[in-house]
């Protein structure tokens, strides 16, 4: 007998679920509210200033993830030492480049960038310097993916 009432309680919590519109199997590709665009970013944020970490890893990966697929909108923010380490190394402005010839999107840390006096440099290479820290909490708001180095 009350292995019988468990049962009816289940199966009225399961109906009523589905019957708010609430689907109890999170499987079910029909309950996911969020579309593919919503997935599928990818924020890379840059803030070492080693150059192996920069060519072996950072503009790979960006790279790739754009390219390849791997995600529909990829971009990558250049957060502090980075930055200087960009302008004072010329392969790291041609992979730059690379990079904004895939559809990667750039951005650079104003403030950052204001406290080593490179704001303006940044921007001649064509990436976009501003203020990030509320760019940066409503983009994880939104569900990006965050990556840093």
């Amino acid at each position: 007998m009350k292995n019988l009432i468990v049962f009816v309680v289940f199966t009225c919590f399961m109906l009523c679920g589905n019957l708010f519109g609430q689907n109890p199997n999170p499987a079910d590709s029909s309950s996911v509210t969020e579309s593919k665009e919503t997935k599928n970013r990818q924020l890379i944020v840059w803030s070492s200033g080693d150059r192996e970490v920069a060519l072996k890893m950072v503009f790979m990966y960006a790279n790739n993830c754009k390219k390849r697929g791997w995600m529909d909108t990829v971009r990558l923010l250049v957060w502090g030492p980075s930055g200087k380490l960009l302008l004072e190394d010329e392969e790291l402005r041609k992979n730059l480049n690379i990079l904004k010839e895939t559809g990667v999107e750039l951005y650079a840390c104003k403030g950052c960038a204001d406290l080593y006096g490179i704001s303006d440099q940044l921007s001649a290479l064509g990436i976009n310097v501003m203020y990030t820290g509320t760019m940066l909490a409503d983009l994880q708001k939104e569900g990006w993916h965050v990556l840093t180095f």
